[in-house]
C-alpha cells in the first residue's frame, strides 16, 4: 500500500493546472497479450497487439505492434526486450497535423508477488523512440521530415484479488507512470498516467479475458495541453508454450 500511495502522490504532482488547455475523450482500446514460453527452456515469446480507437470505437487512435523476446531469471521475475511499432492518428480536440509513425525499443523488469491475500505486480520499462515529425514534400504529401529520438521510463504496480472460491473470477486494478527524459524533451518531463480497474475470467491455466475502464491522463508535447481519456479497454490475455 505505501508502493501505490507514493505512485499515486508521484502522479498527482504532474496534474494540469487551471491556465492549460484541456481535451477530454471518450476511447476503446482492443487488445492481445500474449506471453508464450518455449517448452524445455527459460526463454519466451512476447507477442502484443492494440488497437486503440477513438470516439468510443469510430475512428482510429493508436495502432501498437509490440513484439520482444522473455526470459525466465527466476520464478517470480521476467526479463524482457523488445521492439514497438507505433501509428498514431489525428484525434481529440488538439490532434497533431498529420498521421505520424514510431519506431521504439523496450527492456523490461516484471516481478511478482502475493501479498495480504493479492497478487501483486511490479513492472518497470524503458523505451528508446523515435518518433517520426510529418512535413510536406514538394508534392505536397505528407512524409516523415525528421525522427525525434526521446527516452521514456514507465513503473506499473498491479494487483489483482480473487472473487470466488474458484479464483476463476478476480479484481485487477493497476496504476502505471510515464516519464520522459532527454534532450529533446519538451516542457513534459510528465508523459501520462493510466489507471485501470476492471473483472478479469480465467478460461483456463493459460487463457483469461479483463474488461475494464482506465483513465488516461497524458501531457502533450510542450506540457500546455492535458488529454483526459475515458477508455474502456478488454484485454485477451494468453500464456500458451510453444
Amino acid at each position: 500500500m505505501k508502493n501505490l500511495l507514493t505512485l499515486l502522490l508521484i502522479g498527482a504532482s504532474g496534474l494540469p493546472c487551471l491556465a492549460d488547455e484541456q481535451d477530454s475523450n471518450g476511447n476503446l482500446w482492443l487488445n492481445y497479450v500474449g506471453d508464450h514460453p518455449i517448452l524445455g527452456t527459460k526463454w519466451g515469446i512476447h507477442l502484443e497487439a492494440q488497437a486503440r480507437r477513438a470516439e468510443m470505437g469510430d475512428d482510429w487512435q493508436q495502432l501498437l505492434l509490440r513484439p520482444g523476446v522473455n526470459y525466465q531469471l527466476t520464478p517470480d521475475t521476467t526479463l524482457s526486450l523488445g521492439y514497438g511499432y507505433v501509428e498514431t492518428h489525428r484525434y481529440g480536440d488538439f490532434p497533431a497535423l498529420h498521421d505520424f509513425p514510431e519506431h521504439r525499443f523496450w527492456q523490461q523488469v516484471a516481478h511478482n508477488r502475493k501479498w495480504m491475500g493479492l497478487d501483486w505486480t511490479h513492472r518497470v520499462r524503458l523505451e528508446q523512440r523515435w518518433i517520426g515529425e510529418m512535413e510536406k514534400d514538394s508534392d505536397g504529401d505528407w512524409d516523415v521530415g525528421h525522427w525525434r529520438y526521446e527516452n521514456r521510463l514507465r513503473y506499473m504496480l498491479r494487483a489483482t484479488f480473487p472473487l470466488t472460491p474458484s479464483k476463476n473470477t478476480y479484481l485487477a486494478m493497476s496504476d502505471e507512470i510515464f516519464i520522459n527524459f532527454g534532450s529533446n524533451v519538451v516542457g513534459n518531463e510528465f508523459d501520462q498516467n493510466r489507471a485501470f480497474i476492471g473483472i478479469g475470467y480465467k478460461f483456463n491455466s493459460t487463457t483469461k479475458l479483463e474488461m475494464g475502464f482506465m483513465e488516461q491522463t497524458v501531457q502533450r508535447r510542450g506540457g500546455k495541453i492535458w488529454e483526459h481519456n475515458h477508455t474502456p479497454v478488454i484485454w485477451l490475455v494468453s500464456s500458451h508454450p510453444f
